[in-house]
């Protein structure tokens, strides 16, 4: 059995980051090498935990102040919200693009107006 790799918390929430702003898991499981439901896995415990949750577990020794101190709640509510604002705009982006897609669709199939058989742009008079 291959032994497991090991990513630092950085890699994490790197990879957390970019889940969040919208990019594909798929894409993104590809490029680090990694199961998708790893990252999924990434992002639920940063949801839960913020990067602290993100730590690699066991490897530090009894007693030991775990990772840096914890920061003001009002910064951690500040980072939370800024996740949230990245996740929204990852959101439209993808919304835009369908919009885009969906657009261009629809010009494409339309009739040109000024073709044979076209209809006037005027109504007819009743004369």
């Amino acid at each position: 059995m291959p032994e497991r790799r090991k990513f630092s918390r950085e890699v994490k929430l790197a990879a957390v980051e970019r889940l969040l702003a919208g990019e594909s898991v798929a894409a993104l499981a590809r490029e680090l090498g990694v199961v998708h439901k790893l990252l999924h896995h990434w992002r639920a415990k940063y949801l839960a935990g913020g990067a602290e949750a993100l730590r690699s577990p066991g490897h530090h020794p009894r007693g030991a102040a775990v990772g840096p101190p914890r920061e003001p709640p009002d910064l951690e509510q500040a980072r939370a919200r800024i996740a949230e604002l990245e996740r929204k705009v990852g959101q439209q982006q993808l919304e835009l693009d369908f919009f885009h897609k969906a657009l261009r669709h629809v010009r494409e199939k339309r009739q040109p107006s000024d073709g044979p058989g076209a209809s006037s742009s005027t109504p007819r008079s009743k004369r």
